[in-house]
């Protein structure tokens, strides 16, 4: 969907229903962003795993391709097969085709054997959101403020997202944090919990327009970035090419049991997982911190504990 002129977007806005349609496939459900990408945005936090931010998320860009609400959705995959190689790739089930993982563990969990449905869980799928955002405050990078990013999220942010679409109470009016002129900022708070990164603090603030006038709203619109190149067809691997990874993984052709493969997961969403793993396993044996505990839908989380091991070696 594109807009020739920002009052095409105007005329648009205020209609939640494409918008709900979404949110209830995610509540009900049936990165092929390149490493050191300049268009992403990653929130800072301090030595203890704390940070603040207000970002702004922003609706469908100009010239929009492959997506219809101001959002994309991402599924990988990230396991370890039983001779320490990774299997780390998109889901072409992202693209609604068919992906040789999503199939080997419906066979797993339909063998009807309780230690195959476990390595089918260690194999699930993961999700990943990615949208535009104004970034409104940035304290750690203050030359990021003005800026428009692409930013990667995960299930509990696109929660609060769904609450102020869809609020649980009959006195909350919805609203849509998408929208340049009644949407709202996001008061992004990140605190360590119980070796966590935790989100439940961050909140929505009142609705405001996101600029003065539409010209520095038209000047923002301008800035953002296609979202519908993160999941066109030619940025993922065919299903031949991601049979065959998964096949050298698991160092079989056949559907492996639980006595032929033990499967386990990372948060990670690239090879630099591996890499700074890697390099922890090969060190001698010393005192090292207790591993810390890691939510699903926070890859960076893992990513980061594994480089503070390699550094501290």
């Amino acid at each position: 969907m594109s807009f020739n002129t920002l009052s095409d977007l105007r005329n648009q806005r205020g209609n939640f229903d494409t918008l709900m349609k979404e949110v209830e496939k995610i509540s009900n459900p049936k990165s092929n962003f390149k490493k050191g990408d300049d268009r992403e945005w990653k929130p800072t936090v301090d030595k203890a795993g704390n940070g603040y931010s207000v970002i702004r998320f922003l609706p469908l860009s100009n010239g929009a391709t492959e997506t219809e609400v101001p959002w994309v959705r991402i599924f990988n995959h990230g396991f370890q097969g039983p001779g320490g190689k990774w299997y780390i790739e998109n889901s072409l089930t992202t693209l609604n085709k068919q992906d040789p993982v999503s199939e080997l563990n419906t066979e797993l969990w339909n063998s009807g054997v309780e230690a195959n449905k476990e390595i089918a869980r260690k194999q699930k799928r993961r999700l990943n959101y990615w949208a535009n955002i104004l970034v409104v405050e940035d304290p750690a990078n203050k030359e990021n403020e003005g800026q428009v990013f692409i930013y990667k999220f995960g299930k509990k942010i696109f929660d609060k997202i769904q609450d102020q679409l869809k609020p649980e109470f009959q006195d909350e009016q919805p609203v849509n944090p998408f929208d340049f002129w009644e949407g709202a900022n996001f008061k992004l708070k990140i605190r360590q919990v119980e070796g966590y990164r935790n989100y439940d603090k961050s909140e929505f603030d009142s609705p405001t327009p996101i600029a003065e006038d539409d010209a520095g709203i038209e000047a923002i619109w301008k800035k953002q970035h296609d979202l519908g190149t993160l999941v066109s067809p030619d940025q993922f691997k065919s299903y031949d090419e991601l049979k065959s990874k998964l096949d050298m993984v698991l160092g079989t052709k056949t559907v492996p049991t639980a006595e032929t493969i033990s499967a386990q997961t990372n948060d990670a969403a690239d090879d630099q997982f591996v890499e700074a793993a890697t390099a922890v396993a090969a060190k001698p044996a010393v005192s090292e911190p207790a591993p810390v505990a890691v939510a699903a839908d926070d890859e960076d989380d893992t990513l980061s504990y594994f480089k503070q091991l390699a550094d501290e070696k």
